[in-house]
C-alpha cells in the first residue's frame, strides 16, 4: 500500500475553510475547491516507494496489470478508471451534463476530424468516454439534481408572481412531460441576453422575498436567490428552477447519469467519477454553453432527485451504482473492534475522513502499516490483502471488473 500525496484544486467556486478544516491546516484565504486523488493527468497522486515521489500515473504506466489487476485492464485498460475528490464548494457550481459513452465517442471523434484544438473554450468533447459521478455528503450539502414535474415546476415559477415567466408556465401545464421540459429550457437558454437578462433579475428579486416569507417552496427559492447573486442575468437561473433542489445530510449520496442536469451548490462531499473531463453546460458560467449540443445530451425526463443512502454488506456500507468503473463504500470503525480484512482484485483508494484509520498487511501482521488522519488517503495495488482498523471513517473506491 502507498500514502497518496495530493493536489488541491483553487478553484474560484471552491470553500476557503472547509478543506483546511478537514486536513488540519492553516486556511490561506484563497479557495480550496477539489483534492484529486488518482491519475489524472491534471493532477496526479504521488507515491513513494524509496526512490523518492513518483507519479502515480507513471507507476501504473509501467506496469498497469501489476497495479490495476488483469480483470480491470482487461475491462478499462492500462488506466484507472476513476477519479477520487473531497469536493468543498463555498459557491454554487455551473448547471451542467455529461454524455453517455456512445455520445462522447461520437462527439470526439467529430471535433477530432474538424480540428477543434483539445484546450479549446468551445470544445465540447475532451475525451471519448462517459463521467458518470457520485456525491456523498460529509457535511449538509446543496444541490440540484434532475428535473422536476412540469405541474411542480409551474407551481414553482407560478408562485413567484413574475409576469414574465407565463409563458413558460403555460407550456408546463399544457404540453406532454418531455416536450414541454425541452421546449422550456431551449426557450430560456435561446434567449436574446438583454430580455432574459431583466427576467432573471426580475426572478431573483421575487424569490429572495418569498424565502424569506417561508412556506413550502422557501428553500428552493432561498437557493435560487443565491444562484442570482452569484450569476447575474445568467439564463441558468431559470434553467435551474427545472430543476430538484435537494440538501444531502451527512452520509447520504447522489448519482449523476448521463444525460442528467446537475449543479452543487454548497458543502463537502466525497465524489467519485469515471475518469473523464467531459461537460456540457447549461449555464451559471462564464464558459461556453453549446446549446444544440447540450439539447443533444440532456435527458428530458421528470422524477425525484434519488437520495441515495448506503447499504450494510458485512460491515462495509456500499452505495450502489449501475456502473462497472467505480464503487464506492464506506467503513465506520469501532476502537477495539477485530480488524476488518480487505481484498480485491482490482485497485482501491482509501480515504480517511474522521479520526484515524490504520491499515495493516493482512499476511505480515510484522510488516509495516500506514495509519490515515482525516483528509489521507492510500493507493493497494489490485491483489494486496489488507485489514482496516482504529477509530474513524473510511471510504473505498475501487472497480467493479
Amino acid at each position: 500500500m502507498d500514502r497518496l500525496a495530493n493536489t488541491v484544486r483553487p478553484y474560484a467556486w471552491g470553500s476557503t475553510t472547509a478543506l483546511p478544516e478537514l486536513l488540519g491546516t492553516t486556511p490561506t484565504g484563497e479557495p480550496q475547491a477539489e483534492m484529486w486523488m488518482g491519475a489524472h493527468p491534471g493532477a496526479p497522486s504521488r507515491i513513494d516507494r524509496g526512490a523518492g515521489p513518483v507519479s502515480l500515473a507513471e507507476v501504473i504506466d509501467a506496469a498497469p496489470e501489476a497495479e490495476l489487476g488483469a480483470d480491470a485492464v482487461r475491462a478499462f485498460g492500462p488506466r484507472l478508471p476513476f477519479l477520487l475528490k473531497l469536493l468543498a464548494a463555498g459557491s454554487p457550481l455551473s448547471l451542467q451534463v455529461h454524455p453517455d459513452r456512445a455520445q462522447a465517442e461520437e462527439g470526439f471523434a467529430d471535433e477530432e476530424r474538424r480540428g477543434v484544438p483539445i484546450d479549446a473554450g468551445h470544445r465540447n468533447y475532451k475525451d471519448a468516454n462517459h463521467k458518470p459521478e457520485l456525491i456523498v455528503a460529509l457535511t449538509p450539502f446543496d444541490g440540484l439534481c434532475g428535473f422536476r414535474h412540469p405541474d411542480r415546476a409551474a407551481d414553482l415559477l407560478e408562485g413567484l408572481g413574475v409576469d414574465d415567466l407565463k409563458p413558460y408556465v403555460d407550456i408546463l401545464r399544457a404540453t406532454p412531460e418531455e416536450d414541454a421540459l425541452r421546449e422550456v429550457l431551449t426557450a430560456v437558454l435561446s434567449a436574446e441576453h438583454h430580455a432574459i437578462a431583466g427576467t432573471v433579475e426580475r426572478t431573483a428579486v421575487a424569490a429572495d422575498q418569498l424565502a424569506a416569507k417561508g412556506g413550502p417552496h422557501a428553500d428552493a427559492y432561498a437557493a435560487y436567490a443565491v444562484l442570482a447573486h452569484h450569476y447575474p442575468g445568467d439564463p441558468g437561473v431559470l434553467a435551474a428552477m427545472l430543476l430538484n433542489h435537494v440538501r444531502l445530510q451527512p452520509g447520504e449520496a447522489l448519482f449523476l447519469g448521463a444525460g442528467i442536469p446537475h449543479a452543487y451548490l454548497s458543502g463537502l462531499g466525497v465524489e467519485l467519477m469515471a475518469n473523464s473531463d467531459n461537460v456540457l453546460r447549461c449555464g451559471l458560467t462564464p464558459k461556453h454553453v453549446d446549446v444544440p449540443e447540450l439539447l443533444k445530451v440532456v435527458r428530458f425526463e421528470a422524477g425525484d432527485a434519488g437520495v441515495l443512502r448506503p447499504e450494510d454488506v458485512d460491515g462495509e456500507e456500499v452505495y450502489e451504482t449501475p456502473i462497472d468503473e467505480f464503487r464506492l463504500s464506506r467503513f465506520v470503525l469501532a476502537p477495539g473492534a477485530a480488524p476488518h480484512p480487505l481484498a480485491s482484485r482490482t485497485p482501491q483508494i482509501l480515504l480517511c475522513t474522521a479520526g484515524t484509520v490504520q491499515l495493516r498487511d493482512a499476511d505480515d501482521e510484522s510488516a509495516a502499516g500506514l495509519t490515515l488522519a482525516p483528509g489521507e488517503s492510500a493507493f493497494v495495488p489490485a491483489g494486496e490483502r489488507i485489514a482496516l482498523s482504529g477509530d474513524g471513517t473510511l471510504f473505498r473506491a475501487t472497480v467493479v471488473a
